[in-house]
């Protein structure tokens, strides 16, 4: 059986509430030998290594290290930065007068790099937190202090809506399996805790299956809507976490997905 390696950050955990972590333990139930690999190590070999650094942008040592193995599972995503993944950002003085979004440039509000920055292990202006989104009429309401801010953007507001309730597309996928999902929830800016009512997906745009290409993803999860007959792309990680569920039902989602490996194996079989 093929090996495969799981590279987190060397101060990062692998913990259950991880997307991952169940899908490394169906491997390992299935006969494969999982490792996880806590930051570069010279001395590591692997068959297959997937890149799961829970940090918007990957550093470089850990970019060179996984230049070493042939079939690596998202080699290529290297940064999930709003900046660089939404297509609706808004310069100030910009034409649009539209509702806007203010948010945190990286992911989950930057708390990981914050965490470093508590440790010493990162500059001091990481130490903030950005928890909560702030949607407002147009964009001569944002204050300047956030036109002037690296780590934040300021978006189009573009929601997807049914009746009274705000709409939010999830799409999960690992290779050639996936799974998606429609979160409806009174409020508009739509979360794991506000979700009323979750709808099973069939379609996912074609749209977005080339955003995947372009970026390099081979598993991850992509938050969009449906606006005006076409796909917005809110959010993406290469790191997701588990949605809150029952564990029956993310079960079927875990076994669906565990399979997309099977292709990557078979690379490295190939390449051996």
């Amino acid at each position: 059986m093929p090996h495969i390696g799981i590279l987190i950050h060397e101060h990062g955990s692998f913990g259950t509430q991880y997307y991952l972590r169940w899908l490394a333990d169906i491997w390992s139930e299935l006969g494969h030998q999982v490792t996880v690999i806590q930051g570069p190590t010279e001395a590591f070999e692997a068959d297959v290594v997937v890149l799961h650094v829970d940090l918007t942008v990957v550093p470089e040592n850990y970019l060179e290290f996984i230049r070493r193995f042939p079939v690596v599972i998202n080699r290529s995503v290297e940064d999930i930065s709003k900046r660089r993944i939404t297509q609706n950002l808004v310069a100030q003085g910009d034409d649009y007068d539209g509702p806007v979004i203010v948010k945190a440039d990286r992911n989950w509000g930057g708390r990981r790099e914050a965490q470093l920055a508590a440790k010493g292990l990162g500059p001091d202006s990481d130490r903030r937190i950005l928890r909560e989104y702030l949607v407002l009429e147009s964009q001569h309401r944002v204050p300047e202090v956030v036109w002037q801010d690296p780590l934040i953007i300021v978006d189009r507001f573009l929601p997807e809506r049914r009746g009274d309730l705000y709409c939010l597309r999830m799409w999960k996928f690992f290779g050639d399996q996936e799974a998606s999902v429609l979160g409806l929830s009174p409020e508009p800016i739509v979360k794991a805790a506000n979700i009323v009512r979750r709808e099973p997906l069939t379609d996912v745009p074609e749209e977005l299956r080339e955003i995947r290409k372009e970026l390099g993803f081979d598993f991850g999860k992509f938050d969009y809507a449906i606006v005006d007959g076409g796909p917005v792309l809110y959010d993406v990680n290469r790191t997701p976490a588990i949605p809150p569920l029952p564990k029956e039902q993310n079960m079927i989602e875990f076994q669906r997905l565990a399979e997309g490996l099977r292709p990557f194996i078979l690379g490295a079989d190939q390449i051996s």
